[in-house]
């Protein structure tokens, strides 16, 4: 899947077509032997659009400092999420994502929905030929006033944390996928939670390999940008199986030197090192409690 979107991207010269939150999707529902969200197809489908939407028309129209763009952003996705009674959580990059990039082209919406659709087709016909267990969706029973609870404190701590990477432009410390990690870890009943040391390393390790195989065979060796997402996903997979954690968020953070520019790149796996630190303390120390979530 992420071959096939980087390839298109390559030979369209379209590079909003690349969407490193299609790795995550295809860790949570192809290759976790049990969905990690609660969400059925149809929501997959509405939510991923609806997200990718709002982010380029926040881009377009909403002219905000970056930082009320993006906790905008959250919000919205909070909102939605709650409505919809889901933890579908990698909304939360669909919608940051172009943000961060500046994407108004409607190319980039147009992108997510349609690989959004061929996740949940290809997901349809392994579950209809027992190829992985079918998902029962089950709704989410979440109290309301809990839900604003959490969301505003959420907001409010991303927002404190955010404030030094954003003022200096170094954005890339709190990379899109590392928002839903922190999203996913305030979860008391999350079994992330039961590993923080390994989910840490396996961003770090994700990040270093995305931008290592970028360096070496797609800017240096001037191989195709296909080539490099074939690679890294086959290395991440593999490491995914020895640690046995299917943590989804790793694939997007893995896709994301992808599309960085290049300047970038050295310094990203330590960007999201310490990014991936410090949300993951955070959301462990300041989200301890079932319902409500308070300290």
């Amino acid at each position: 899947m992420a071959f096939v979107m980087v390839l298109i991207a390559d030979i369209s010269g379209e590079s909003e077509i690349i969407f490193p939150e299609i790795c995550a999707l295809t860790i949570g529902a192809w290759i976790s032997e049990q969905q990690p969200w609660q969400t059925n197809k149809r929501r997959i489908f509405f939510l991923m659009t609806a997200a990718a939407l709002f982010g380029v028309i926040v881009v377009r129209y909403i002219h905000l400092p970056l930082i009320f763009q993006v906790g905008l952003c959250f919000a919205f996705t909070g909102a939605i999420l709650t409505v919809c009674k889901t933890n579908f959580v990698p909304i939360i990059s669909a919608c940051i994502l172009p943000v961060y990039l500046r994407t108004e082209s409607l190319i980039y919406p147009i992108s997510v929905s349609t690989m959004a659709l061929i996740i949940i087709i290809a997901q349809w016909l392994m579950e209809k030929y027992n190829m992985r267990p079918t998902n029962n969706f089950e709704p989410c029973n979440f109290n309301i006033k809990h839900q604003i609870i959490k969301w505003s404190k959420l907001l409010l701590v991303f927002g404190l944390i955010a404030l030094i990477p954003f003022k200096t432009h170094q954005i890339y410390f709190l990379a899109p996928p590392l928002i839903v990690m922190f999203t996913e870890l305030s979860n008391p009943d999350s079994p992330a939670r039961k590993k923080p040391h390994y989910i840490v390393g396996l961003m770090a390790f994700a990040a270093f390999i995305g931008c290592l195989l970028r360096l070496i065979l797609n800017i240096h060796l001037n191989m195709p940008l296909f080539i490099c997402t074939a690679l890294a996903c086959i290395i991440l997979f593999i490491a995914l199986d020895r640690i046995k954690i299917y943590f989804p968020p790793a694939g997007a953070i893995l896709l994301i030197p992808m599309i960085l520019n290049d300047s970038l790149l050295l310094n990203f796996p330590l960007e999201v090192l310490i990014g991936a630190i410090v949300l993951c303390c955070c959301a462990m120390l300041l989200f301890r409690e079932n319902g409500s979530n308070l300290v």
